[in-house]
C-alpha cells in the first residue's frame, strides 16, 4: 500500500462551484511538483480536475519524469462517459477509474446502475482496468455489497473513502467491514465530530492527520486482513473554509504538508 495525494487534498485549490474560485486554480502540473516535494508516489487525478480536458501525453511524460504513478478518476455512470474514461484510465497506466456515481442531475436506481455498469463492464476489462465504486452519502455499505455480488467476477470493486458514509449514518468501521472484501483504493480524510456550543446538534469537519478521529491504527491492518488485494491509500481533505480562498487554500495547503509529514512517519515510510 503506497501513500498518494489527489486533486481532491486540494479541492479549494482547484475551485469549488459556488464558492469564491482562487485567483489561479490548481494545475496538474503544480499537483505533481508538489507530490514530488512531499516524497510522494502516486498522484490520483478525478473530477474536479477532468482528465478529459488535459494534454494526457504531456501528463504522463512528466508523471514518468517525476516517478509517479498516477489513477484516474470521474464522476457518472452515463456509458459513453465511463467508455472514455476506461480509455483514458489505460491511457494513463491507471489500473482503476475511482468513480462516484451520482452526478449533477443524475441519480440512477439500483436497477439503472446495475444494468449501465453489465453494459460498459466488457469495455474495462478488455482494457486492465477496475471501476472501483466511491461510498458516497446515499448508498449504505450494504447496498454497494450487493452490487458487488452482482457485478461478481467483472472488473469492479470499492474505492472506501472512510468519511462519506457519515452522510448515511454508517460509520467507518462498520463500512470497512462490510465492504473490505471490495476494496480496490482507499481514501483516507482525517475528521472531527464535535457537539455544538448549543449542545443542539452535531457539526463534522476536516483536520490534519492525527488531530482527529480516523483510526488507521485500526482500519489498516483490519482491510490487509479483509482482502489480499494490493491499493493505494490516497489523501483527501476537508479543510473548513476561512474568511478569504485565500487563507481558505494556505489553510489547505499546510495541512497537506502535515498530514503527509504524519503520515509517511507513521504507517507508510517514505519511497525514497
Amino acid at each position: 500500500m503506497k501513500l498518494g495525494i489527489s486533486s481532491y487534498t486540494y479541492g479549494w485549490g482547484c475551485g469549488i462551484s459556488g464558492y469564491p474560485p482562487p485567483s489561479k486554480p490548481l494545475d496538474w502540473r503544480t499537483l505533481l511538483r508538489r507530490a514530488s516535494e512531499m516524497d510522494v508516489r502516486v498522484v490520483q487525478i478525478a473530477n474536479n480536475m477532468p482528465l478529459h480536458e488535459i494534454d494526457l501525453d504531456a501528463l504522463t511524460t512528466e508523471a514518468q519524469r517525476l516517478g509517479i504513478a498516477l489513477e484516474a478518476g470521474t464522476r457518472g455512470i452515463q456509458p459513453d462517459h465511463l467508455k472514455r474514461y476506461a480509455q483514458i484510465a489505460e491511457r494513463i497506466g491507471s489500473p482503476i477509474l475511482r468513480c462516484v456515481i451520482d452526478a449533477p442531475g443524475h441519480q440512477p436506481d439500483l436497477p439503472e446502475i446495475v444494468e449501465t455498469l453489465q453494459a460498459v463492464l466488457p469495455e474495462f476489462e478488455r482494457r486492465g482496468v477496475t471501476l472501483a465504486i466511491e461510498n458516497h452519502d446515499r448508498f449504505h455499505a450494504s447496498t454497494l455489497a450487493g452490487l458487488m455480488q452482482a457485478m461478481r467476477g467483472a472488473p469492479i470493486g470499492i474505492c472506501l473513502d472512510v468519511a462519506n458514509s457519515l452522510g448515511c449514518e454508517e460509520p467507518m468501521k462498520h463500512v470497512a467491514e462490510v465492504l473490505g472484501p471490495y476494496v480496490v483504493n482507499l481514501h483516507i480524510k482525517e475528521y472531527v465530530i464535535k457537539r455544538l456550543p448549543s449542545h443542539q446538534g452535531f457539526v463534522i469537519h476536516g483536520a490534519p492527520f492525527g488531530q482527529g478521529m480516523c483510526d488507521l491504527d485500526w482500519l489498516l491492518p483490519r482491510l490487509k486482513a479483509l482482502t489480499d488485494r494490493d491499493f493505494n491509500a490516497i489523501l483527501e481533505q476537508w479543510a473548513p473554509q476561512q474568511a478569504t480562498i485565500e487563507e481558505t487554500i494556505a489553510l489547505e495547503e499546510r495541512w497537506a504538508i502535515e498530514s503527509v509529514a504524519y503520515l509517511q512517519a507513521r504507517y507508510f515510510g517514505s519511497p525514497g
